[in-house]
């Protein structure tokens, strides 16, 4: 699986995970006609979209995810093209904690209340990190594939030949436009 894939992937369902806990917690709530969760869980959930926002507002690659490219093995063959065991092998963590989450949410509605904070913030910080690998990709005509290894090992990437773009520039050769 693409590297650029995965990180969509994990943007799309961690949104859908605070989609799901923000549900359970609002049924959760009105059940036990707690109106005062749903407010304070909204201030919560404000709160954790602006620092989302603030930390995703980098149109750069993130340090961890530097370190992970540069330390890509390079490779001549494309791996092994397995999205779904690549997906639940690399988000096994947020699978867990939304389900727990939700399963607790019908007793104590406030578990998936902050639960949900924190998957807006991981959704929102992650946004951008796509286009910024797509844009090494490009720029060393590259392209990043996530390598299967153990679920709680580290992930690793390989690294294989691409198509490399040129951008015409503003000087010409000799320097003059």
């Amino acid at each position: 699986m693409r590297f650029v894939d995965l990180l969509k992937t994990t943007v799309m369902l961690s949104a859908g995970a605070a989609t799901m806990l923000a549900i359970v917690t609002v049924i959760g709530a009105t059940s036990d006609h707690d109106d005062t969760l749903v407010l304070i869980g909204t201030g919560w959930w404000v709160a954790a979209s602006l620092i989302g926002v603030l930390f995703g507002r980098r149109p750069q690659v993130t340090a961890p995810i530097g370190r992970l490219l540069a330390d890509a093995k390079m490779a001549t063959m494309l791996p092994e093209h397995r999205p779904a065991a690549v997906v639940l092998n690399r988000l096994w963590p947020l699978l867990v904690s939304t389900v727990a989450a939700g399963a607790v949410g019908f007793v104590f509605p406030q578990v998936p209340a902050v639960a949900c904070g924190f998957a807006i913030i991981w959704s929102l910080a992650w946004r951008r990190q796509d286009s910024a690998v797509l844009a090494v990709e490009e720029r060393d005509g590259v392209t990043f594939y996530v390598e299967r290894t153990s679920p709680v090992r580290p992930m690793q990437l390989v690294r294989t030949p691409g198509l490399r773009r040129e951008v015409p520039t503003l000087t010409s050769v000799n320097g003059t436009r």
